[in-house]
């Protein structure tokens, strides 16, 4: 099985990941699970929230959404504290270090492989990204930070879909984007005169990102746009139907 609806938001920090969530379609259909320390979120909601301090909780909330009809989203606000939370909680505790890191990479892919993608619902993951240095060819690299072989595998692997949140100056952005129905520019963002919003494709500036998608499901003139999840949740559906 495979969930076509499934996609990454990765961005640094206060680049509008979580803010990205505020546009979403029937919101109380948004199941969210919070692994970042019950952190509110930057605006009122009616998501049905859960704050997640054990790991075993995620697949836990996978299964029971699957019982919910309402339900529609899955919103996993961040992997990286999942995968920090893991490690904090049974990797350090443990007494035999090498098994328990063996164990924190198989939770992941257990979690993509056995859970996610036999998931009916639209599944949405967050995560912070930091700049690596790789060695063998000179160059940062922006990538989501992990531990152990999932860094070697690369977290952006188990997506086909990666986009990444950026704060950009609005005269950057004018030459870039040109009559695109997913682009807006608001009354705020022009008096304060940068925009947050989503990189779908990469560019020129931007190639050691690990920014994906499948082929053509992004023209050109959508390479940034409002950083509205809703909007690419409804384009993986137009593109998979």
């Amino acid at each position: 099985m495979i969930n076509n609806h499934l996609v990454l938001v990765s961005g640094k920090s206060s680049s509008g990941k979580s803010a990205s969530l505020m546009g979403m379609d029937k919101p109380e259909g948004v199941m969210y699970l919070n692994c970042e320390n019950g952190k509110k979120l930057p605006f009122k909601t009616k998501f049905k929230e859960l704050i997640v301090t054990n790991t075993d909780q995620i697949p836990q909330a996978f299964a029971e959404a699957e019982k919910m009809p309402e339900i529609h989203t899955i919103v996993i606000d961040t992997l990286t504290y999942l995968m920090d939370m893991f490690e904090s909680t049974r990797v350090i505790p443990s007494t035999d270090s090498r098994t328990a890191w063996g164990e924190y990479a198989q939770y992941l892919k257990q979690l993509m492989s056995q859970v996610v993608a036999k998931s009916t619902k639209n599944v949405v993951f967050l995560a912070h990204t930091t700049d690596v240095l790789n060695e063998s060819e000179m160059v940062n690299e922006t990538v989501v930070k992990v531990k152990g072989s999932l860094m070697n595998v690369g977290i952006e692997s188990f997506f086909s879909t990666v986009i990444s949140t950026k704060k950009m100056a609005l005269e950057k952005l004018d030459d870039k984007v040109t009559k695109s129905k997913l682009y807006k520019i608001t009354g705020e963002e022009k008096d304060l005169e940068f925009k947050y919003v989503f990189q779908t494709r990469l560019t020129k500036d931007t190639v050691n990102e690990r920014i994906r998608s499948p082929m053509d499901m992004w023209p050109i003139n959508e390479t940034y746009i409002d950083n509205n999840l809703q909007n690419v949740i409804n384009r993986l559906h137009e593109y998979y139907k």
